[in-house]
């Protein structure tokens, strides 16, 4: 049994992405913090979502104005602290008479382009479709729309990476078992999920942002009288070969009322969802059903000509996920039109807080984190004011915030790497790409006249090199090749099985050879 002194200010559970904000937060003000997470940072809700930071139009039917409002003034000011991996996408909405009128979307859209300021997201406009339109002819008639697009597991990573650099610990695979009361603070065990080892740590609060688990952990592992409910919905997701050419992404009006996106993706992809279904199973199990898969597919037939040959069917798709959200309950009866505002409990059983984290949605993780500690600041006299609404994340203090700029100065910078490969390094390391570089424990990759970056680091499978590989160790918390290929990036939708054998058996001997650990709780990974 090891025990950790001296108290920490807060001790946060869940590494996604409302605890990583509210630890980059509190880090940034001062506070001792550490975060605790019982698999992979985002390896839950948060790397299963739209991929968007939107203000949510169709949150204006179910008069969520309030929410709509926040999360378009966040949309603006996340863009321009995250331009590496969050940029702007036109969506194109197709007006299908028989279900909404064109005087109601131009209202819908109104409010949305002047609910707040806009200063680098362009307006809706009414379109005409032409020839070249992807959706079939029936659909002539459309409006435009801009929000954006965000890598949702390396939002989470930057944060959790951000965090620690101010001082917080930060610490994945490692389960919060329980905590009491004692001498005002709280008394936690913890457990090391790689080595079984037990830890004890005290902490003068506990923020519990463990999403869909956050119940669980006030009733189960407090010991506590449950005080506010929470409802999971899933939503599942498909990911087909690109469907149509071009930038621009499609929001559908579906006959039951809800919505679906389908979005370019990585390049030769297109992502299509969400479904929304009550979920009353267990978090660590979800997984995509037959007839969502159907539904999903049946919804895209109905608008896009088809591109392959036949109308859409399962065995068209490439890959897919499930994620459950963690809803707070306000008692709607339909699962798309529960709330995605959230709720922050305070309770102080005891003496020492304890602050649930109810709902919210991954655009307004930001604004959560500081309303978060909003709620703590009595706890903490001496803590430092707000901060995080003009710091850029870790990478994104691009030039002028210009991701397009940026990546063709790369180019210029790194000319003996591949156009693709440096464009993919500069979207998902933004100016931390340089350090990758940097830090290759092997010969230097920034020699002039390097031709074959063959020659130079070891190719794992395709697209992934052993210096990237590396960098995603130890400085990222990545352990596995699901951590690699699925959260740190999206590699895995071109790899092989033979290719993932390859990268677990580089991990495994890289492992063996440094003893791969955590050293501490700095959770510094010993590559």
């Amino acid at each position: 049994m090891t025990t950790l002194e001296p108290p920490y200010d807060l001790l946060i559970i869940g590494g996604g992405i409302n605890g990583v904000g509210i630890a980059r937060d509190a880090a940034g003000r001062g506070l001792n913090v550490l975060l605790v997470e019982q698999n992979d940072l985002a390896s839950g809700t948060s790397s299963k979502s739209t991929k968007l930071i939107h203000g949510g139009l169709r949150y204006l039917e179910q008069y969520e104005f309030r929410l709509v409002r926040k999360a378009l003034k966040e949309r603006e000011l996340l863009l321009g602290l995250a331009p590496h991996i969050i940029w702007p996408m036109k969506f194109i909405l197709p007006h299908a008479p028989h279900l909404r009128p064109k005087w109601m979307i131009r209202i819908g859209l109104f409010f949305y382009d002047h609910l707040t300021r806009r200063k680098k997201l362009g307006k809706s406009r009414a379109v005409k479709l032409g020839e070249d339109s992807p959706l079939k002819a029936d659909f002539s008639d459309a409006f435009s729309y801009y929000d954006c697009w965000v890598d949702d597991a390396r939002l989470v990573v930057l944060n959790a990476r951000d965090a620690q650099d101010l001082g917080a610990t930060i610490r994945p695979r490692t389960i919060f078992q329980s905590a009491r009361q004692q001498d005002g603070l709280w008394q936690a065990r913890l457990k090391d999920r790689q080595t079984d080892s037990l830890m004890d740590v005290s902490a003068k609060a506990i923020v519990n942002a463990a999403g869909p688990w956050v119940s669980d952990v006030i009733c189960d592992r407090l010991a506590l009288p449950a005080h506010n409910r929470l409802r999971l919905v899933k939503g599942s997701h498909i990911i087909l070969q690109r469907l149509f050419p071009g930038d621009d992404s499609y929001i559908l009006q579906i006959a039951d009322g809800r919505i679906i996106f389908a979005i370019p993706y990585e390049k030769d992809f297109t992502l299509v969802g969400t479904t929304d279904e009550a979920f009353d199973g267990d978090p660590d199990d979800v997984h995509i059903s037959d007839a969502e898969i159907d539904y999903l597919c049946q919804q895209i037939n109905l608008y896009f000509t088809p591109t392959l040959g036949h109308p859409l069917t399962k065995d068209d798709v490439v890959s897919h996920y499930a994620g459950v959200r963690p809803l707070y309950d306000d008692a709607t009866a339909e699962a798309s039109a529960v709330t995605r505002d959230y709720v922050l409990a305070l309770r102080e059983d005891g003496g020492a807080p304890l602050l649930s984290i109810f709902g919210g949605k991954i655009t307004t993780f930001r604004l959560l984190a500081e309303q978060a500690m909003e709620k703590l600041a009595p706890y903490f006299p001496d803590m430092a004011e707000p901060w995080t609404d003009s710091a850029p994340l870790p990478g994104g203090a691009l030039p002028d915030q210009d991701r397009t700029a940026f990546i063709a100065a790369q180019q210029d910078r790194y000319p003996w790497l591949d156009p693709d490969l440096c464009a993919r390094y500069a979207g998902l390391y933004g100016t931390r790409m340089d350090q990758m570089f940097k830090d290759y424990p092997g010969r230097s990759l920034k020699d002039e006249g390097v031709e074959d970056l063959a020659t130079e680091g070891y190719l794992i499978g395709p697209g992934l090199y052993d210096y990237e590989a590396d960098f995603l160790g130890r400085h990222e918390w990545a352990q596995t090749a699901e951590d690699i290929l699925w959260r740190r990036t999206k590699l895995g939708l071109r790899w092989s099985e033979e290719d993932v054998t390859r990268l677990e058996k580089w991990l495994k001997e890289k492992q063996s050879r440094t003893g791969q650990h955590y050293a501490s709780l700095d959770n510094r990974i010993n590559f």
